[in-house]
């Protein structure tokens, strides 16, 4: 698994319920390798401008993605992973879209 990956896992959602999900792996951690994911949802709906990444059909990381629809990397929904809580890998952004989302978050935990 490595940072900028489109993977699928079961994630938690706010009702409480599992749910098969793509995820984006934003960085592995240290010592046990758990990954440091975020959602992806076709909620586009939901999408906060300059936090989240919208991944249009006609953007390259879209069609690198592994996606079958227009999606938002939700930034917002963030959880900690085992490795073995993936179940495949779906596709990867670019490096710039990645540390551009890396920024983002930092940005914002430091406000």
């Amino acid at each position: 698994m490595k940072e900028g990956e489109i993977v699928l896992a079961d994630l938690l959602n706010s009702d409480g319920k599992f749910k098969k999900r793509p995820a984006l792996i934003l960085k592995v951690l240290p010592k046990y390798g758990d990954l440091l994911v975020c959602g992806v949802s076709t909620q586009i709906h939901q999408l906060l401008p300059d936090f989240d990444l919208l991944l249009s059909t006609q953007s390259n990381d879209f069609q690198t993605s592994g996606l079958i629809k227009e999606s938002i990397i939700k930034l917002g929904f963030i959880s900690v992973l085992p490795t073995q809580f993936i179940e495949g890998t779906l596709g990867n952004i670019s490096k710039e879209s990645h540390k551009l989302l890396i920024k983002r978050l930092c940005d914002y935990l430091m406000k």
